[in-house]
């Protein structure tokens, strides 16, 4: 299973909201990190569909070998999405809201109530699933969004922000959960709290100005950054992935990709 994008490339017009950027996914969980401005949306609403793929300026989105173009209705069926902005009836329950989100995903039957009563136990949301929504705290709503993602067991999971919201321990069982999700799925994970990721992600990506600055794992981009500190003759410490990232995004080192299998 695999997710390449070639190339790709997006106009706002006279605004490069991404330029030329060609990355290869495969099974496991991808950290995406930039700040505003980066291009990290615009990744991401072009991959989930939510910008059309007729509209950009350059480049290819292709699974496993297939245009998403070509694919059309049937890509969508195989993408989990968790948008960072909320939207719910706020009357509605969780079991009411993935029913019809599940309707949605072309899940219906004893399959749906299945997959509804796993999900909501998986997010610790079972007892609470008669409960409206409306009245729910902002981390069990984003826990109710991450359920309604992996409603139909997608290949492809977009996760933007998914911890925004939770207490220290839910945070720590919501990574635990993903990375064990990660063995039959490609999982991207957009946030801003770096240490999210750094360990859960088989790789992560460095976003700045519309292209991919870094992709590595979390270790070898440390040491990559390390180096590039230590040839400058700076004395700057390294200890974490946020030291790198805070490096990376301040620094005017030019558009580099690194990948090391």
């Amino acid at each position: 299973m695999e997710l390449v994008i070639e190339n790709l490339t997006k106009n706002y017009g006279s605004f490069v909201a991404l330029r030329d950027v060609s990355i290869h996914f495969s099974e496991g969980v991808y950290g995406l990190l930039g700040v505003n401005g980066a291009g990290k949306s615009t990744l991401i609403n072009l991959i989930t569909d939510n910008i059309s793929r007729n509209k950009v300026n350059g480049g290819t989105i292709k699974f496993d070998g297939r245009d998403i173009l070509e694919i059309g209705k049937e890509f969508r069926e195989i993408v989990g999405y968790m948008p960072q902005q909320q939207g719910f009836y706020d009357e509605m329950t969780p079991i009411m809201f993935l029913k019809y989100m599940g309707a949605l995903k072309n899940v219906n039957g004893k399959e749906l109530k299945n997959q509804i009563e796993f999900l909501l136990n998986k997010v610790n949301l079972w007892n609470v699933r008669y409960k409206k929504i409306g009245g729910f705290s902002g981390g069990m709503k984003q826990r109710v969004m991450l359920a309604q993602a992996l409603l139909g067991a997608p290949k492809l999971l977009i996760l933007d922000e998914p911890t925004a919201g939770l207490d220290p321990r839910e945070r720590f069982n919501l990574r635990n959960f993903i990375a064990d999700l990660a063995k039959d799925k490609i999982i991207i994970y957009a946030t801003h709290v770096v240490s999210d990721i750094e360990n859960i992600a088989d790789k992560v990506m460095i976003m700045s100005d519309g292209q991919i600055k870094y992709f590595d794992s979390p270790q070898m981009i440390k040491e990559i950054i390390r180096k590039e500190i230590f040839d400058k003759g700076e004395n700057r410490e390294i200890s974490n992935l946020e030291d790198a990232f805070m490096y990376a995004v301040t620094e005017n080192t030019g558009a580099q990709t690194f990948e090391h299998i």
